[in-house]
């Protein structure tokens, strides 16, 4: 069409828009343009067409920033910010980039899923390269955290792809009409899977044990689930190092912990630290608690995780050669075990990426299941075991009943991290959280009841695997006993220090 005869269209739809509006008032918004009883007929046609040209470029890309969590440190306002960009052609867009306009003196603390550089009041977002290219019909997510000196919210925001620019509407404002339609689908689709998973998840034990009830878990999806496929929550406690507190590790003080509703075990045994497997410890006498806490769990049908308790060595590809040997020998030891779960490496740190600590993973998983084909294996990632987002771009392929640790201290580790595991469990990486407590990430300090909460919810509503840190006297914020409890068993709830009530009152909920 001729864009003289366009116009005229654009000149009637105009002035059926008057007349059709609410008269008496000098200002009528309707149907996105905004229309004024003083505005000429060629004015209204120009705002018209102006709107209709927007809504078509619109209706190609659009990209959202927004605030996911907000916290202070110090002088400095930080928060975290998370980004979509939506390609609704039918066609693969490249080389994108989103600029965003930032306070003066912003400073980025971290961010993911991008390449990013401030410049001024100026930050620039590129690609990785795993997301240059957004296929048609599809989205991608990025995200970072900033630190500013007042509360920001972003409202300048243009996304630059295929040559065109897409500028963000004012921050909080509605999305598009197709867009809005989707996140109704999105919300009501997580409503539908809530309700399944409610419905498909184990029943309680009230009667007989855990493992009794379950018999050898699996996984599947985001999942782990029982014998009968139904969603299986563990709900544990981790020993502190085995050479150190060996003294809990007995029956008896297991079987005290079950009261609460604890139906797993998490036995710690360190690597390279004084008096590790790696370093001067007395392997046999390791392995050997090792065996008893799996002999203890076994006899009180609950089940437990054999850790791997890599800390200072960082990577564990530093003892690989120790791994094979330990886990050949766990594996061949209790592969009639329906209860047996393998962590293979606790918080891999010290800058070692995910490829390093997949590749580890690569050649340990099969030397366990030469001998046992189906246990539970949980591989730790990047950045004490936090960074599971970043697994679940380049998950472990392969094999089944794979699981991947997140761990979190409540008082350090907050939204931030949590959108981590939104994120991987988005990706479809099912994320077991294999320690945790709600102190600082130091094991001391001060406790955060409310980020606590805010984990537990997560857990909770999503039904994950959970083993709280640890079962010691130490005198320590994460230890669950208090330090003046001299008993190694027969717990009372006077016995439990204020993280210990904690846990213990949340497991028996």
């Amino acid at each position: 069409m001729k864009k003289q005869n366009l116009k005229k269209v654009y000149i009637i739809l105009a002035i059926f828009i008057m007349v059709s509006g609410i008269t008496g008032c000098g200002k009528e918004k309707t149907t996105g343009v905004e229309v004024t009883t003083e505005s000429t007929t060629e004015a209204a046609a120009e705002d018209t067409e102006e709107a209709v040209s927007q809504n078509t470029v619109a209706a190609d890309y659009a990209v959202t920033l927004k605030s996911s969590n907000s916290w202070e440190n110090g002088d400095l306002k930080c928060a975290q910010f998370d980004g979509v960009i939506q390609n609704q052609t039918g066609e693969s867009g490249r080389d994108w980039k989103v600029v965003v306009t930032v306070p003066e003196g912003a400073a980025m603390e971290s961010g993911w899923n991008g390449e990013y550089e401030i410049s001024g009041t100026t930050l620039t977002i590129t690609p990785v390269d795993y997301n240059t290219e957004i296929a048609g019909n599809s989205e991608i997510t990025f995200g970072f955290i900033l630190d500013t000196k007042e509360a920001f919210s972003p409202e300048q925001v243009v996304l630059t792809i295929n040559g065109t620019d897409y500028a963000m509407g004012d921050s909080g404002s509605a999305p598009t009409q197709d867009f809005a339609a989707k996140a109704e689908e999105d919300t009501q689709s997580g409503n539908d899977e809530e309700a399944a998973k409610t419905k498909d998840a184990a029943p309680a034990d009230t009667n007989g044990t855990p493992l009794a009830n379950h018999g050898a878990l699996s996984v599947k999806g985001t999942d782990l689930v029982d014998k009968n496929g139904k969603i299986y929550q563990l709900k544990g406690i981790s020993t502190h190092g085995l050479a150190w507190f060996p003294d809990y590790v007995n029956k008896d003080a297991f079987a005290s912990l079950s009261e609460y509703g604890v139906n797993a075990m998490r036995l710690a045994m360190y690597t390279a630290e004084y008096g590790g497997y790696c370093n001067g410890g007395d392997k046999k006498k390791l392995e050997s608690l090792v065996d008893q806490g799996v002999k203890a769990c076994t006899d009180l049908g609950m089940y437990v995780i054999v850790d791997w308790h890599i800390l200072s060595d960082g990577d564990p590809n530093t003892n690989k050669g120790d791994a094979k040997v330990f886990f050949e020998t766990m594996s061949k030891k209790y592969a009639g075990n329906d209860n047996v779960i393998y962590e293979i490496c606790n918080e891999p740190c010290n800058g070692t990426t995910w490829e390093q600590i997949k590749s580890y993973a690569e050649e340990i998983i099969p030397v366990i299941r030469a001998n046992d084909k189906n246990a539970v294996i949980i591989v730790g990632t990047p950045n004490w075991s936090q960074d599971v987002d970043i697994a679940s771009e380049n998950p472990i392929t392969g094999y089944d009943n794979i699981m991947y640790a997140v761990h979190f201290y409540a008082s350090t580790h907050k939204g931030e991290i949590r959108s981590k595991v939104e994120k991987a469990r988005g990706n479809g990486l099912p994320v077991i959280v294999s320690e945790c407590s709600i102190c600082e990430a130091s094991g001391n300090g001060s406790v955060n009841y409310d980020e606590a909460a805010e984990w537990m919810k997560l857990i909770n509503d999503n039904h994950m695997s959970i083993f709280a840190w640890n079962l010691s006297n130490k005198d320590e914020k994460s230890s669950l006993l208090k330090s003046s409890v001299s008993k190694t068993s027969g717990f009372s709830k006077d016995d439990f220090s204020e993280t210990g009530a904690w846990f213990m009152e949340q497991y028996s909920k």
